[in-house]
């Protein structure tokens, strides 16, 4: 015989796991926070990538745009059993550099740090020098006595 206090924790854990899994969903149609950061000789773009591994993220630079790619996967944590699943493990994040940013794709790297940060670093290119303008001398002009 099943007594109510059994089926009062069968629905709330059914409860639990759906209101997770809506959760988890949410923040996987939530693009990953970025700042994008400037110097004379590069951008840096800084997403968040909590939890995530070096094997998790996949980068890409495609004209000027950074994707990112985050495939997370939960921990089991022995003697645990997951009750409410709220981390999306699917995540995606996009910044797209300035209009007028000359980059250096073949120098940009990319850094997952401890605290669940991953630097984009995208150099600049060089720019060309600018043509000298010709030279003013001998001139039409004349100066007036």
């Amino acid at each position: 015989m099943t007594s109510i206090r059994d089926v009062g924790k069968t629905i709330s854990n059914a409860v639990l796991e759906n209101v997770g899994r809506a959760m988890g969903q949410a923040q996987e149609r939530t693009p990953l926070p970025v700042d994008l950061l400037e110097s004379d000789d590069a951008y840096l773009a800084v997403f968040d990538a909590p939890g995530a591994t070096s094997s998790d993220v996949q980068v890409r630079l495609s004209g000027r745009t950074i994707d990112v790619r985050v495939d997370r996967f939960r921990e089991v944590y022995e003697h645990f059993e997951m009750v409410l699943p709220g981390r999306g493990l699917s995540l995606d994040g996009t910044v797209t550099l300035p209009d007028d940013a000359a980059i250096e794709a073949e120098g940009a790297t990319a850094t997952l740090h401890d605290n669940g940060t991953l630097r984009v670093e995208v150099p600049k290119a060089e720019e060309e020098p600018e043509a000298e303008s010709p030279d003013t001398e001998g001139s039409d002009t004349e100066d007036e006595a």
